[in-house]
C-alpha cells in the first residue's frame, strides 16, 4: 500500500511540475496564460509595448534550464513585467506552429522580442543566456522599439 501512495506520489508531482513550466513566480517573469496570439497582440499594442516571446518546447532542456533558472529572476522580472507583454508559446502546439513557421524558429529556446505593430522582430537570441545577459538584450530591444 505505502508503495503504490509514494508513486502516485511522485506522478503527481511530476505532472504538477511539468504543468506549471511557465506559471508566475512571485519575483520572475510574469507570462500570459492562455491568452491568443491575437489578443497579444491587442494587449501590446493597447500598452505600447514590445511583445517578449520565449518559443519553446516540452522536451527542451534549455528551455527547462530557462524556465528555472533565468526567468524567476527578480530583477529580470521587475524589467520584463514593466516594459514587455511576456508570452511563452509551445512551439507544438497549434499556435506555436503556426508562429514557428511566420518566425522561422530554428532552434530553442528561441526568445523574440516582437513589435505588435508590424510583427517584426525587433531582437531575438537563440538558446540558452543568463539573466543578466537576457536583461541587456531586453534593454536594447526596448530602446528600438520605433512605432508603438
Amino acid at each position: 500500500m505505502n508503495k503504490k501512495l509514494l508513486v502516485t506520489t511522485l506522478g503527481l508531482l511530476l505532472s504538477l511540475s511539468t504543468f506549471a513550466q511557465h506559471a508566475s513566480s512571485t519575483s520572475g517573469i510574469k507570462f500570459e496564460e492562455k491568452t491568443s496570439w491575437k489578443e497579444l497582440i491587442k494587449k501590446a499594442k493597447a500598452e505600447k509595448k514590445l511583445i517578449f516571446m520565449d518559443a519553446y518546447t516540452t522536451w527542451c532542456g534549455p528551455c527547462k534550464m530557462l524556465q528555472a533558472r533565468v526567468f524567476p529572476d527578480k530583477q529580470l522580472g521587475e524589467y520584463f513585467n514593466q516594459n514587455f507583454v511576456n508570452a511563452a508559446i509551445d512551439m507544438e502546439s497549434d499556435e506555436g506552429m503556426r508562429l514557428s513557421s511566420i518566425y522561422e524558429v530554428r532552434g530553442y529556446p528561441t526568445l523574440f522580442f516582437i513589435d505588435p505593430n508590424n510583427g517584426k522582430v525587433v531582437q531575438s537570441i537563440l538558446g540558452y543566456t543568463e539573466a543578466d545577459q537576457l536583461l541587456n538584450t531586453g534593454k536594447r530591444a526596448a530602446s528600438k522599439k520605433r512605432s508603438i
